[in-house]
């Protein structure tokens, strides 16, 4: 078998994490574009920073960081027990909180890109109508932001996939619970399999180009569309 049941359980439990934090990203990175997009306050600068934080910072500073919060003495772990969920730490949700923060901004930029480069006319043209904010909301910006809403999705789903540092420092290597598809690859290399690593590896290549792949012949369609429908 060239998959082995642990191979299994960590490509399973990865897919998981990735569709949890996609969904939660995309409810709690929409309202945050769209504000950023939006809004004239001083603290568009300095929230706009830390959501793009991850970009630059090495992942174990973030997991190191995120870890400390979570943990007993933490600020995140005593809500956590104070409610009777326990520490967050090496668990599944552990895994969730880190990976929200790491691959915020692959979410929220996209997302806020295509808010900015629609402009506000056509949430002037809906208020005029008789749209509320809320009816401007999914009726104007949902789909004339669709392309970076789908383009948010696809990086952020991809790019849990791929986290190391920050699962690693925060899950730690518990099979079933936080040990995802780069740490057993880390696993197989410790191991010195190299073999069963470069199964594993060679397939996250291949998901990954295919991904961007798609992306990229997606975006390339949207823009030839535009085009044409400004021409016409």
């Amino acid at each position: 078998m060239i998959l082995t049941d642990a191979d299994l359980q960590a490509i399973g439990l990865t897919l998981r994490l990735a569709s949890t934090v996609t969904v939660l990203l995309l409810l709690l990175g929409t309202p945050l574009a769209w504000w950023l997009a939006r809004t004239s306050s001083w603290l568009k600068a300095p929230i706009g920073a830390l959501v793009a934080l991850p970009l630059v910072l090495p992942p174990t500073v973030l997991g190191f960081y995120l870890l400390v919060a979570m943990g007993p003495n933490g600020p995140l772990g005593q809500l956590t027990q104070s409610l009777g969920l326990g520490s967050l730490a090496f668990s599944f949700w552990g895994l969730v909180v880190g990976s929200i923060f790491y691959s915020l901004p692959f979410v929220v930029q996209p997302i806020q890109n295509s808010i900015e480069a629609m402009g506000a006319r056509p949430l002037e043209i809906a208020a005029t109508l008789g749209a509320g904010p809320i009816d401007r909301f999914f009726t104007v910006v949902v789909p004339l932001a669709k392309g970076g809403i789908i383009t948010a999705a696809v990086l952020g789903f991809a790019h849990t996939i791929g986290e190391f540092g920050v699962v690693l420092m925060i899950g730690g290597n518990i099979p079933g619970e936080t040990r995802v598809l780069s740490v057993q690859i880390y696993d197989h290399v410790e191991a010195l399999e190299y073999g069963r690593a470069h199964w594993l590896a060679a397939g996250m290549l291949v998901f990954s180009f295919l991904t961007l792949l798609t992306l990229y012949v997606f975006q390339g369609r949207k823009r030839r569309s535009n085009a044409l429908s400004f021409g016409g």
